[in-house]
């Protein structure tokens, strides 16, 4: 349960990644928000609950109804778990419901919702109650695994991000790119001072949000805008270093997208980005913009990117969705075992 597509963005690509791996074993539901229209290859297996697009009474009116829908779907589906994408209101519609149906709730941690959702009042009770009532947490960083322990939970399993097959492709390495949200806590203004620093240098940010038009306005001659881009293997095939300047980052995906075709990165040392980059190995970390200059002077040296590029192919080879979900199905197996004989399991559904 969670956002998934035709939703976009980090939390939507993660559930159908794994929900792609786990259907090979399994059968798996899925109950997003709507209004959407579920995929032509998936349409009996995806339901919604419409909620209206409003920050805050989307979320509380997605509690009370998918709670309201995982109880009615369950008489039918006969689910053996409850596994919700995101702490918040996503997650506490699977307390109510495990509260109800006593079955298992698996509750995996993103990042925003521990760093922003946790800071909101209501949003604050939500994610503490939820952690402190499923039965067991995933956090895709050890970071977040901190911030979930400090929030009071007693059982946290960390299981990164997997990354999607991408192709290698030979191209120039013409940009220096930056892929993300265009939000502030993302911070591509920093990325925008960065291309005026290096006025010789083209630069590419891959992204939408709110920040677009003023970014736009503020941006030297030497950036280009693509807007959202779901062909991110031919953007790093063209980009000779990738920069993640967030001031925030649950997992940082991107770093790992990035290291898998060769290509270095030189990310902020915040949240989880610090355990993605090894500083000197596949990458950089900094602290500062004056640092952050420094890092890209570095890499412009083709020769050091090269042997960094090398470094992070082997390192993305370590964040498969086949070995990610082979290590979520553990935490089903392990969670149904505490609660079922062996002579009654049955196919588990999701």
């Amino acid at each position: 349960m969670g956002h998934y597509p035709p939703h976009k963005g980090g939390v939507a690509n993660h559930t159908d990644s794994l929900v792609k791996e786990l259907r090979k074993r399994h059968e798996v539901y899925v109950l997003t928000y709507g209004p959407i229209k579920p995929r032509e290859f998936e349409k009996e297996r995806v339901y919604q609950v419409k909620v209206p697009p409003i920050f805050g009474l989307r979320g509380i009116l997605f509690v009370l109804l998918a709670f309201l829908k995982i109880v009615k779907l369950h008489k039918k589906l006969n689910f053996e778990l409850i596994h919700t994408h995101y702490i918040g209101t996503t997650s506490y519609a699977g307390v109510l419901a495990k509260k109800k149906l006593g079955i298992p709730l698996i509750v995996t941690a993103h990042g925003s919702d521990l760093d922003f959702m946790s800071n909101l009042p209501l949003g604050r009770y939500f994610v503490k109650d939820s952690i402190a009532k499923g039965d067991v947490i995933i956090a895709v960083s050890h970071y977040l695994k901190k911030r979930a322990l400090s929030l009071g939970a007693k059982r946290v399993k960390v299981i990164p991000n997997g990354i999607r097959a991408l192709k290698l492709r030979r191209a120039a390495k013409r940009y220096i790119t930056f892929i993300g949200a265009l939000t502030s806590y993302k911070d591509p203004k920093t990325f925008i001072r960065l291309a005026e620093y290096f006025p010789d240098e083209k630069f590419l940010v891959v992204g939408d949000g709110p920040l677009m038009e003023e970014l736009k306005t503020m941006a030297p001659p030497n950036v280009k805008f693509l807007g959202y881009r779901e062909d991110i293997d031919t953007i790093l095939a063209e980009s000779k270093i990738l920069i993640v300047p967030s001031l925030r980052e649950g997992f940082g995906l991107v770093v790992v997208e990035a290291n898998s075709l060769g290509v270095p990165v030189i990310g902020r040392a915040v949240g989880g980005i610090k355990e993605l980059i090894r500083d000197g190995k596949n990458g950089y970390l900094f602290k500062d913009f004056d640092e952050l200059i420094e890092r890209v002077e570095l890499l412009l040296d083709n020769k050091k990117a090269l042997k960094m590029g090398k470094i992070g192919r082997r390192i993305g080879e370590k964040y498969t969705w086949e070995k990610v979900a082979e290590r979520v199905e553990r935490v089903y197996t392990e969670v149904l075992g505490e609660g079922h004989d062996d002579s009654d399991k049955h196919a588990r559904r999701r």
